[in-house]
């Protein structure tokens, strides 16, 4: 059955569960997107990312350069000349195949595509779950053909802009760039704007700027123009864009915003403007601000990051100038977006601690996860574990240690004596997708007094290695916080692994409903039913829309994985389960 969303019904279905829509972050004038403001196949073991695709190379031929008095006028040239390349008409678009992780071509089926793109535009991102994420990430990227009811470049377009509000700018960019600038939309180019200021690229913008300025007037695009001018060493070009702008969209102010496309300006070829940026005054960080201040080196005040969304972490993680002392610190974040794998964090400690004294680094993070992933014994590997754990208070600080110590902790041996670490140990595994490694500890923990890493394997092992019955679960849900307590068993109902009866009874002890339905569960049943992975991913992605997993509802959980389970991506509904019980 083809699932239909009708518009009106879809906004009422949408549950809001804490969180107010993020604002803006483009200046006032600079043009937001048209209707509203603002990746492995399913198997047994589900990697920590959606593996890109390879960069396609194309070989060059050297130019031969042209033998003393051989002629060199336009009629010669022409011989010479390359053919323009046929436009490939917008069919599928999407970097990941199936053998790649995307979800296929009937990812979305037959649903409605102005529906799909309401609820991606409504969808509050960053989503609270890093293995959600990820999920929602890759069903983003797969290669799928526009669904009817929306034209091809703003169905790119639509997938682009939730990526970017994700902090996944690189995989936006990825989509931007699957289109000829001629096929582009004027929404297309809007998002292709913001893609590019959220790498820090205003480069990027110069293929754009002379097709943009065609359907749109938007000061970003004059400023565009300045710029690129510069870029290709056209001063005068550059400076008359500049007070074009100025002029008759700015009131003849030099705004911060002017001022950052100025610095550009200056940093161009030839480019004569030194200008000064101060910050004082300015209260809003805006993707415009962002990107531009990044794109010069421009120190961007802490206070005013705080007035951004947390999307900007995943962006400021692939920044090239950035103190490593910074570096760090967004990278964890990112990582706990879902923006950075676990390989690419500990990659991240590693440049670090290379670029350092060796004097300096000792006692210093990047010193201990290099004892943590190569002391000389496993108790010097596991003390540095240890250390890295820690005992924080903040939850996203203990689940960033957890994902920079995943390969780490799958290295360590099974061995009763660590039965204390299991919790911890099998979290992190988990935050990788290592679950045939973290279900080597089941018979260590069968009959342990530690019961967090029974509930961890019960919900997260392919096949439970541990004894999972209702006495258990409600043992281990009266002994710990209430709400760790309904995750458990909202898991474990989701993925079939405790009977209705069961686990509609431990509910009602638990004080939560798992058979109340809403419009959201009905529209994600239809979705179930209809066989659409995709809407699937976006209506559980809708499911949880709040910034802490602690706002998530348990009964939301389980029909979120219970819904992935039905439509076969069951590992990753299984690492989401299991992420929730470490988080909170």
């Amino acid at each position: 059955m083809a699932l239909a969303l009708a518009g009106a019904g879809l906004l009422a279905a949408i549950p809001a569960i804490g969180q107010e829509a993020p604002e803006s972050l483009l200046p006032e004038g600079f043009g937001d997107p048209v209707t509203a403001p603002p990746p492995p196949p399913p198997s047994q073991r589900p990697a920590d990312t959606a593996r890109p695709s390879e960069p396609l190379t194309v070989p060059v031929s050297p130019l031969v350069e042209a033998e003393e008095g051989e002629e060199d006028d336009e009629e010669a040239l022409i011989g010479f000349a390359m053919p323009s390349a046929p436009v490939r008409p917008l069919g599928s678009v999407g970097p990941l195949h199936d053998v790649d992780g995307g979800l296929g071509q009937g990812a979305f089926g037959a649903a409605d595509g102005a529906a799909l793109s309401q609820m991606m535009r409504r969808l509050d991102a960053p989503l609270p779950s890093r293995w959600a994420s990820i999920l929602l990430r890759r069903t983003l990227l797969s290669n799928v053909p526009a669904p009817s009811g929306v034209s091809a470049p703003d169905w790119i377009a639509e997938r682009a802009w939730l990526l970017l509000r994700m902090g996944e700018a690189d995989s936006a960019r990825l989509l931007v760039q699957s289109a000829d600038v001629s096929q582009y939309s004027p929404k297309l180019f809007q998002v292709a704007m913001q893609t590019s200021l959220a790498l820090g690229d205003p480069a990027g913008l110069c293929p754009l700027v002379e097709p943009a300025s065609a359907t749109s007037r938007e000061t970003g695009w004059i400023l565009a123009r300045a710029m690129c001018a510069a870029l290709s060493g056209e001063p005068g070009t550059a400076s008359a864009a500049i007070e074009d702008a100025r002029r008759t969209r700015l009131g003849g102010r030099r705004s911060i915003d002017l001022l950052l496309a100025e610095k550009v300006v200056g940093a161009g070829v030839d480019g004569r403007r030194s200008v000064t940026i101060e910050w004082d005054g300015v209260e809003q960080l805006t993707t415009w601000r962002y990107g531009l201040a990044t794109a010069t080196n421009v120190e961007i005040p802490a206070r005013l990051f705080q007035t951004a969304g947390r999307q900007v972490a995943g962006w400021r993680a692939r920044a090239s100038m950035l103190p490593d002392g910074d570096r760090i610190a967004t990278g964890r974040r990112a990582a706990v977006l879902g923006v950075l794998s676990g390989a690419a964090l500990v990659d991240l400690y590693g440049a670090v601690l290379d670029r350092m004294d060796p004097a300096d680094s000792a006692g210093t993070p990047p010193l201990a996860l290099r004892e943590a992933y190569a002391g000389e014994d496993v108790d010097a590997r596991l003390a540095a574990l240890r250390d890295i754990w820690g005992d924080s208070d903040d939850g996203v600080e203990r689940y960033a240690n957890l994902i920079l110590t995943a390969r780490a902790a799958a290295r360590v041996p099974v061995d009763p004596d660590y039965v204390a670490d299991t919790p911890s140990l099998i979290g992190a595994m988990f935050t990788a997708g290592f679950d045939r490694g973290a279900s080597r500890w089941s018979s260590a923990v069968e009959d342990a007094e530690e019961g967090d890493a029974w509930a961890l394997l019960a919900v997260g092992s392919p096949r439970p290695g541990v004894t999972v019955s209702a006495a258990r679960a409600e043992s281990y849900a009266t002994s710990v916080d209430s709400l760790k307590g309904q995750f458990l068993v909202a898991g474990l109902a989701g993925l079939g692994r405790l009977s209705g009866e069961e686990a509609s009874a431990l509910a009602g002890e638990l004080e939560f409903d798992l058979a109340r339905g809403s419009k959201w569960s009905t529209l994600l049943e239809r979705a179930v039913e209809a066989r659409q992975p995709g809407t699937v991913v976006l209506l559980a992605a809708l499911g949880m829309q709040t910034v802490d997993w602690r706002y998530v509802p348990p009964a939301h959980l389980y029909r979120i994985v219970s819904a992935l389970r039905r439509v076969g991506l069951e590992p990753e509904a299984r690492m989401i389960a299991a992420e929730a019980l470490t988080r909170v």
